[in-house]
């Protein structure tokens, strides 16, 4: 595995931590608990698409690219970041957002992330509602502009391709690094799971180095059954994109689906905990749909015994606490 022949712009602060969470261990009496902070990855607030992003937009730069189009739920930590990636490297960015939560108000529909995205400059070009085909709609879009002229790059939401997933290839393989140099056993990681770039990449990455450390995807959004589908998939597709031989076990990829509550962006209570705990007892801000979810489901499985004492458990923080102001109805109650 060879990541260096892949295109790549530097647009994050990396390595990122790998802490101990001394404090919510002890708490919860249960396993080690470890964070990899890719909220911190710098990139306007930072989160985890910032890795996919460095080669993502590495590949738009080669195929001579004048605008970036990309999707999202309307506090979208993905458009976030990619509006603030263009603009560091000078394109343009068209964003087409998805109306999948409407309970939370005008803090949900004008604070948080969309405040960001208008502030970096981006151009939201349709905000359009729940259940559209996204990937329909960027490709209408980009066909507009190729008429006109333009030569825009289409990034699916989440940064989740092939591509995007390079970025948790090298996460893994960080992860792997700061392992060995704290000489920490890592039994398990633990992340939040949605778009499937972020499990995909660090199952394949974990694969392709035969290190095989298990991945566990709290899912966000979707069933056990389809989440681990199109995790499978990409992962696959990632492993032949840098050249890993043979099949992908499908008991490589394991989500977890107990945790979304009543749909996607809608937190739980078990979310709101999650969230209050790692801010109360080691100052880490978690976010309302991804992290916070995952963080719950992992507080929940150690309650339950699932983990033995003994372990170390790496979870994987994806960042958005900029979410956290476009859902300040729910946390004020």
């Amino acid at each position: 595995m060879h990541l260096a022949r892949f295109p790549r712009l530097v647009l994050g602060h990396f390595p990122t931590p790998l802490e101990p969470l001394k404090n919510i261990s002890a708490l919860l009496g249960g396993p080690k608990i470890w964070i990899k902070r890719d909220d911190a990855t710098g990139l306007a607030s930072g989160g985890n698409k910032t890795r996919k992003l460095e080669f993502l937009l590495a590949d738009a730069v080669e195929k001579k690219a004048d605008i970036i189009i990309t999707q999202g739920a309307t506090q979208s930590n993905h458009v976030r970041q990619t509006i603030a990636g263009a603009a560091k490297i000078g394109l343009p960015t068209h964003a087409l957002l998805e109306k999948r939560v409407s309970e939370f108000g005008d803090d949900y529909q004008h604070n948080g992330n969309v405040l960001l995205d208008h502030l970096l400059g981006g151009e939201i070009v349709a905000h359009l509602p729940n259940g559209t085909d996204m990937q329909l709609a960027m490709e209408a879009h980009a066909n507009q502009l190729r008429e006109k002229g333009h030569n825009p790059y289409v990034i699916p939401g989440g940064g989740s391709n092939a591509i995007g997933a390079l970025g948790y290839v090298a996460c893994a393989e960080e992860l792997l690094y700061q392992s060995s140099q704290q000489r920490l056993r890592i039994d398990i990681v633990v992340h939040a799971t949605g778009s499937t770039g972020t499990q995909a990449g660090l199952v394949a990455g974990f694969s392709a180095t035969n290190s095989h450390i298990p991945v566990l995807g709290i899912s966000v959004r979707a069933p056990k059954q389809k989440q681990e589908e199109n995790v499978w998939n990409l992962a696959s597709r990632t492993r032949e994109l840098i050249g890993v031989p043979g099949e992908l076990s499908r008991h490589a990829v394991v989500a977890n689906s107990d945790y979304v509550g009543e749909g996607y962006g809608l937190p739980t209570e078990g979310t709101l905990e999650a969230i209050r705990l790692l801010a109360r007892h080691e100052g880490i801000l978690l976010d309302p749909v991804y992290s916070g979810k995952g963080f719950a489901g992992l507080i929940d499985l150690i309650r339950r015994g699932h983990f033995r004492q003994d372990e170390n458990i790496v979870f994987v923080h994806t960042g958005g606490s900029v979410g956290l102001f476009g859902y300040r109805q729910v946390l004020a109650s």
